[in-house]
């Protein structure tokens, strides 16, 4: 089992079925910033105010050049239905065998009221043009957090 990248390392490249069909990889974001972030399942609450808060932010975001990514395990088809409920405006990437989720670290054991199982760690993390994690969040908590990455990115370079 892979580590989550540190700050500085190579982004683990990635291509993934999308909400729409399609695919979405690491190659499509070049020379451009891109917020990763990683999320346990649509349509949960913290999910739901994660991803709002991403989408309602999204025009400064793009004013900092940089583009927005959210990633689960979720069919494409649970993507579909949670991007559009939610009026999301950007894309979501699928990763139902967990190949890419384990390459960056963030399928992980957990722990629920004793019970142990295996699940995504929610997880951001802002790659720069040049491929490279600039900054990380591991361990995210939801409140105020699409915030302080579009600060990072913005004071990226």
């Amino acid at each position: 089992m892979s580590k989550f990248p540190e700050a500085g390392a190579k982004a683990p490249p990635f291509s993934l079925a999308r909400d729409g069909g399609g695919t979405v990889a690491l190659k499509d974001f070049k020379g451009r910033k891109l917020v990763l972030y990683f999320y346990p399942k649509s349509n949960t609450t913290g999910c739901t105010k994660e991803a709002i808060a991403f989408n309602g932010l999204r025009a400064a975001f793009a004013a900092a050049d940089t583009d927005i990514l959210g990633v689960s395990a979720d069919a494409v088809s649970a993507q579909d239905k949670f991007k559009a409920k939610y009026d999301l405006a950007f894309p979501l990437g699928s990763d139902p065998e967990k190949a890419m989720l384990e390459a960056y670290g963030v399928w992980v054991e957990k722990s629920m009221y004793g019970r142990k199982y295996m699940g995504i760690e929610r997880a951001t993390l802002l790659i720069g043009r040049d491929g490279k994690v600039a900054r990380t969040w591991p361990k995210v908590k939801v409140a105020g957090h699409a915030e302080d990455v579009l600060k990072a990115a913005q004071e990226l370079a």
